[in-house]
């Protein structure tokens, strides 16, 4: 079996628990819940090339939304928290979407983009671009081992953190936590030097009180 093969077979696991576990508690509990998965990373984290194609079928890249602060959510149609999540990130799209933020949402279906379209249109999404991935390769490309994952990018195209697992995208605490991405300047989100003072240092800054705040109301 090829290691792409073992991740989207990881893939259906992760979604198969995930969707038994909605059954039980209901798909808003489910997402609350995801948010303690919420990993983020101590100083900014660059992002491998990641490459996918957009509604018109042109081949896009992650590079081309440097300047702007991107939600990048790996998703996939049969992904059932996937689907129960994609309404919040319309709406967090309607809310934020412009020269500053986009949520990017890079679909994994092997239809491409005809079933993206159908799903898009069933669930009335309005706000999202469509864009997919039909080799999986950003599987790998991102680390993810389970979907949705969906990384949090700065405006210099660095990792700031992830989530593994579905969430209510267009919360208030997590609206407050994205503007407070999109207030800092580029030069504060550049990655600090492999084993500086900084990369260790842990600094208290509104980001981080914002993710533990965010943290602390599911506990």
């Amino acid at each position: 079996m090829t290691r792409l093969a073992r991740l989207r077979w990881q893939s259906v696991l992760v979604a198969a628990v995930l969707v038994a576990a909605a059954v039980a508690i209901g798909p808003f509990a489910v997402a609350q819940d995801a948010t303690k998965t919420f990993i983020m990373h101590p100083a900014p984290k660059p992002v491998g090339t990641i490459s996918f194609v957009d509604g018109q079928g042109q081949t896009r890249s992650l590079s081309d939304f440097n300047g702007k602060v991107v939600v990048l959510n790996v998703w996939a149609t049969w992904c059932v928290p996937c689907r129960t999540e994609m309404p919040t990130l319309d709406r967090l799209q309607a809310a934020l979407g412009g020269t500053d933020f986009a949520v990017v949402p890079v679909s994994i279906d092997r239809g491409g983009l005809d079933i993206v379209g159908k799903f898009y249109a069933e669930i009335s999404v309005a706000h999202l671009a469509k864009y997919t991935d039909t080799s999986g390769q950003i599987l790998r490309s991102v680390g993810a081992v389970g979907l949705p994952t969906t990384l949090i990018i700065d405006r210099a195209g660095n990792e700031l953190g992830r989530i593994v697992g579905p969430a209510e995208w267009d919360a208030p605490e997590v609206v407050t936590l994205l503007r407070s991405v999109m207030a800092r300047p580029i030069d504060a989100s550049r990655p600090a030097p492999e084993n500086s003072t900084a990369a260790r240092k842990d600094t208290p800054n509104l980001l981080s009180r914002s993710v533990q705040w965010l943290k602390s109301l599911i506990k």
